[in-house]
């Protein structure tokens, strides 16, 4: 296998303490070693060894490569008129996903799969090298079934989201299409997926539905996610942390009791400012979060209705503004913090035995992601130590 040294690197966010500075463990005049898929060597670059090709970074800064633990690719159309409508002064409800469902059941595979190699190559540009991706579009057995075989062909990080939203078709008898969700649907969708998730809200389905739901995924072999907390005050984190959810998604409005749960707990906190941008809600409290001892990570809950972004930096520069999290804070948040919520020890890392995903700025340090908002700073990617970008 090729090996890679990228030299002359001018700060280097490793997420190992052992490594370097500060919780980042930030490298100073760094070197990094590619050896095939993994990262084989890290430190200051006058020690790198030698290897078969080399890469000048010219002083910019380099950080690993983001880990995107929460989106929704795999639809079809777009919700312009609502969002428009929004920005007129409605307020976002969860039934506008039912458009989506509209339009994604009329979809083709090949459109499906378009859209979401479309978007996916939208992400890696700005640095996104690991993504989870959800179902939650079709809403029947055979749509839900075909968006995660479809997802399938581009991550492991794929979740079964059948429990979006009640159904259409089910608007008036919401038990029988938790049986389906249970039942059928789930046997049909178990093989392609590793998560299971539930919309745990007002107009979606109540802590009893979740649960149901979420234990019938794990006896066949999925971990839940919880979409949690993000319209009210709900169970949602509680289950989340009751039933040992990798993540509760959200996590807008908490209790103290919430959040002393989850900073018991191994759930995740994943906030995703991206919703609250486009909806115009409460910005969820990171800060409250952090403080408490919660594990947070950052994502950008990609779908065309809540959150239409696939920029993990805008994010950060976000929650940075607005959330009450530190530059260090958020861009841990998007790299190891989403690899925690994926329950992930090979990515969101630059140490010996990662994954070699790398991305590179044009800036001279990763606090510029937040510094310089809206400006495409990423100017180089590297995933599985292949340059990509």
């Amino acid at each position: 296998m090729t090996t890679t040294v990228i030299r002359n690197i001018g700060s280097l966010v490793t997420n190992d303490p052992a490594l370097g500075r500060g919780p980042l463990g930030l490298v100073e005049d760094a070197a990094v070693v590619l050896d095939g898929e993994e990262v084989a060597w890290v430190g200051p670059g006058a020690g790198a060894p030698a290897a078969d090709e080399a890469y000048d970074a010219q002083g910019r800064a380099a950080l690993p490569g983001f880990v995107d633990s929460h989106s929704h690719l795999l639809f079809a159309g777009d919700r312009t008129q609502e969002f428009n409508a929004r920005m007129e002064g409605r307020p976002y409800e969860a039934g506008g996903i039912r458009t989506t469902v509209a339009a994604t059941r009329a979809a083709s595979d090949e459109a499906l799969e378009a859209n979401l190699a479309r978007y996916l190559a939208e992400a890696l540009r700005q640095g996104t090298t690991t993504f989870e991706t959800k179902s939650g579009y079709g809403l029947t057995t055979e749509d839900e079934a075909r968006a995660l075989r479809i997802a399938r062909r581009h991550t492991d990080e794929v979740t079964f989201l059948g429990a979006h939203i009640v159904s259409p078709d089910f608007a008036a008898d919401p038990a029988a299409y938790v049986a389906l969700v249970t039942g059928e649907m789930l046997d049909a969708c178990a093989p392609h997926a590793r998560w299971i998730d539930v919309f745990c809200e007002k107009g979606a389905f109540d802590g009893d539905q979740a649960r149901a739901i979420l234990t019938a995924g794990k006896a066949k072999g999925l971990h839940p996610r919880v979409h949690a907390n993000q319209l009210s005050y709900g169970p949602g984190v509680q289950l989340a942390v009751e039933l040992d959810a990798a993540s509760a998604d959200h996590c807008t409005h908490l209790t103290d009791a919430d959040v002393d749960a989850l900073a018991h707990s191994d759930t995740v906190a994943t906030l995703l400012p991206g919703a609250e941008f486009s909806t115009r809600a409460e910005w969820p409290d990171a800060r409250r979060l952090l403080d408490a001892g919660a594990t947070v990570a950052l994502s950008t809950d990609c779908n065309p209705g809540s959150s239409f972004t696939s920029s993990v930096p805008f994010c950060v520069a976000l929650a940075v503004r607005d959330m009450g999290m530190t530059p260090d804070e958020a861009v841990w948040a998007a790299t190891a913090g989403g690899a925690a919520a994926l329950r992930r020890t090979d990515v969101g890392r630059l140490s010996p035995g990662a994954r070699a995903d790398l991305a590179l700025l044009d800036a001279p340090s990763h606090v510029h992601l937040a510094y310089r908002p809206g400006v495409p700073l990423v100017s180089a990617v590297w995933r599985r130590g292949a340059r990509v970008a």
